[in-house]
């Protein structure tokens, strides 16, 4: 079983660099029925349980529209995650895979991604949603129409031609 923090045999991890400030800022919070790695989903299902994406003040106007697209790609902060494994051992088996070759939480820059379906939203600025796979707290990096449901609304431009 997964342990926090663990380094299993085979698996590497480097000196961690001095951190530059990419700007990020955080929009809220996530709020999952998860408080521990052990219990939550490795993928998010689309029928799993309503989680809640709470927005902070302000940002809440850029919900606007939100309610158009049925799912939403989400993309947070793993923020209890570790960010220096450069080989990970998903089996703990000796078999390592590079950390870019996974879908894991331990990451240089944990950034998780889902795409959840809209369930609802509430006025104080909270949207309802299931396809989560993150623990309780998780801070909520952006919120995006799922580029599968999206049509750009700006007029085309020469770049937007298919080609080949």
């Amino acid at each position: 079983m997964v342990r926090e923090d663990e380094i299993r045999a085979a698996e590497r991890a480097v000196e961690w660099p001095e951190p530059v400030d990419a700007g990020l800022v955080f929009i809220g919070r996530i709020r999952t029925p998860w408080t521990s790695r052990l219990l939550c989903p490795r993928q998010g299902r689309l029928d799993g349980p309503v989680c809640r994406l709470e927005i902070d003040a302000p940002w809440r106007v850029a919900l606007a529209g939100v309610e158009l697209y049925e799912r939403l790609e989400v993309l947070y902060w793993l923020h209890r995650s570790r960010r220096d494994l450069v080989l990970q051992s998903p089996r703990n088996d000796g078999e390592v895979r590079g950390t870019f070759s996974l879908r894991s939480p331990v990451r240089p820059n944990p950034i998780g991604t889902a795409i959840v379906a809209r369930v609802g939203q509430e006025e104080d600025g909270v949207l309802l949603v299931r396809g989560l796979d993150c623990l309780d707290g998780t801070p909520l990096l952006d919120i995006k129409p799922d580029r599968a449901l999206f049509v750009p609304l700006a007029p085309p431009q020469p770049g937007d031609a298919q080609t080949g």
